[in-house]
């Protein structure tokens, strides 16, 4: 598992490097509803999925079949029942990246 840091942005793109393959990671907050999305774009910023409400303790991947997608899933975990604007920065949320092999 790999823990993914939330830049304290409402808006803001990182890099990582999953398998060997550079990708681009965007977080956006949206103020009027309190609730964070991602989306994932490939080296050169296209977007692969985008626009993916984060909730906690679910496979946010598990609809897409892209195959230009990492081979795992991308997840947060908490104990809260909805991710607001400071929950990553509070350490009360975690992004993670979950490898496929880790899955099974």
């Amino acid at each position: 598992m790999i823990y993914i840091g939330v830049p304290d942005m409402n808006d803001s793109i990182s890099n990582i490097t999953i398998d060997g393959t550079e990708y681009k990671l965007r977080f956006t907050y949206n103020e009027t509803f309190d609730y964070w999305n991602f989306g994932i774009y490939n080296s050169k910023g296209f977007p692969l999925v985008s626009m993916i409400k984060i909730v906690p303790n679910f496979p946010l991947l598990f609809p897409y079949t892209n195959i230009d997608l990492p081979d795992g899933d991308f997840g947060c975990i908490s104990d809260l029942g909805k991710i607001g604007r400071n929950d990553f920065v509070n350490s009360l949320a975690d992004f993670v990246y979950i490898p496929r092999s880790d899955l099974e």
